[in-house]
């Protein structure tokens, strides 16, 4: 197998973990407070402006204000004028979705539940690290130690404050030179539930199901925290702290099955791109798939489980790797279309067409007789596809390289020698001078 190398320069994000001092943490939770008061205040100004008003406000409005704004509200000085603008603009983000119709009306936000913030450029701070731990320096704050580990580092470019379950984080973006490498294979892939990923080359990586061993540990702690004294937010009834701590508990197993998950899926993946430069897989909507049972299905908790299952093994998260990744390396990522191609229907060996029940896990083909494990066949059919049919690249891969077979075209020349043809004929024509075409036309 050759490996091929891809230079490409890119944006990556890096998160790290952040260990401020108290004092320094404090600071943190009064900054998060007062951003989320801006973009709470951001948003009424635009709504009551236009629902009693008639006018409406966009995000240079609200930017030019903010001069005015901290002169009288003086605490928001220290916070730097490029942060703040950002916090609008997420105001002004969250009302373009809304109007294209992506999204919902913005909606207030809880001050509790309030991300964070954001540095769109170089001023107000600096990572102080190569790209393994180090610190960041705040403006206003001081350098606050971090860990975490970049696998290509460069130039740093926007920061992004996050406070995550009591813990605090900084995603941070940098300009750089990725390096990955890739094989010169082709393979193609087919998504499920039993079997994550199975491969045409025979290959079947099952399902890890981190989500189902550790419901057992998280169905215990959820039913300790059910015997706590919950909060009644509503009626300003605080949670004890029995039930703040079973909280905790239950949010450390659930970002364990989240970390699990994520580390997995960038094994597979980069496990899948090392090897082959070509990958072709079937095109899937994971958010229809995964739509919930319509009311009064029968096969409601059925639907349920399946839509659990599929959410546990990540295969939007999986496909997005991979094709990035490969992508990133110079191959080629081919999505088929399912329902022209009919990949669970199809024999790999012969093209036969065959309906199967899902219980019917074997492929066996009454034409052929060839035999192999369902989603083995499928994703050998959608290679198949990719290398043989000529509309996915104009012509079939193995054939690449052969004689035509039809004649040779006449050379039309580019589009600049056609417009010099053109501007010579104009000029002929302006001057009174007679063209070929013009002589025949008379003759």
């Amino acid at each position: 197998m050759y490996l091929l190398y891809n230079i490409s320069m890119v944006t990556r994000r890096t998160t790290f973990r952040l260990y401020p001092t108290r004092a320094q943490e404090k600071t943190l939770y009064a900054w998060r407070r007062l951003h989320g008061y801006l973009y709470n205040s951001a948003l009424a100004d635009r709504r009551d402006s236009y629902q009693k008003e008639g006018v409406s406000v966009n995000y240079f409005d609200q930017q030019n204000r903010l001069p005015e704004f901290k002169k009288v509200w003086t605490e928001y000085k220290e916070l730097g004028s490029q942060a703040l603008q950002a916090t609008l603009k997420r105001v002004d983000f969250a009302y373009q979705r809304f109007f294209t119709g992506k999204g919902g009306y913005p909606k207030f936000k809880s001050i509790r539940h309030y991300s964070g913030w954001t540095y769109p450029a170089k001023s107000g701070w600096a990572a102080l690290t190569d790209g393994v731990n180090g610190y960041l320096d705040l403006s206003n704050l001081g350098k606050i130690q971090m860990r975490g580990l970049a696998r290509q580092w460069g130039l740093p470019t926007t920061c992004t404050i996050l406070n995550r379950h009591g813990k605090w984080y900084a995603s941070i973006t940098v300009n750089c030179e990725v390096v990955r490498e890739t094989g010169d294979g082709a393979i193609g892939l087919d998504f499920g539930v039993t079997h994550a990923v199975a491969m045409s080359d025979g290959t079947i990586i099952d399902a890890p199901k981190f989500l189902a061993k550790a419901a057992k540990d998280i169905k215990k702690a959820n039913k300790e925290k059910r015997r706590k004294h919950r909060p009644e937010r509503k009626k300003k009834i605080k949670a004890s702290k029995g039930w703040n701590k079973a909280q905790r508990k239950v949010s450390k197993l659930t970002r364990k099955v989240a970390r699990q998950r994520q580390d997995w899926m960038h094994q597979i993946s980069s496990n899948i791109v090392r090897g082959n430069s070509l990958i072709a897989t079937e095109k899937l909507t994971i958010k229809n798939m995964t739509r919930k049972a319509k009311k009064g299905s029968k096969r409601k908790a059925q639907k349920t489980g399946l839509n659990r299952n599929m959410l546990d093994v990540g295969i939007g998260m999986l496909k997005s790797a991979i094709k990035y990744k490969v992508t990133e390396a110079g191959g080629q990522y081919i999505e088929i279309p399912t329902q022209k191609v009919k990949p669970s229907q199809t024999c790999p060996n012969c093209g036969h067409q065959q309906k199967k029940e899902l219980s019917e896990r074997v492929h066996t083909c009454l034409q052929c007789g060839y035999t192999a494990d369902r989603d083995v066949a499928a994703a050998q059919v959608m290679l198949n596809w990719v290398l043989y049919d000529s509309t996915v690249f104009g012509t079939s891969i193995v054939k690449r390289g052969e004689p035509c077979s039809t004649p040779s075209p006449t050379h039309c020349g580019g589009m600049a020698q056609l417009g010099s043809a053109k501007r010579k004929k104009h000029s002929l024509l302006d001057g009174n001078l007679e063209t070929p075409s013009s002589r025949s036309r008379v003759g």
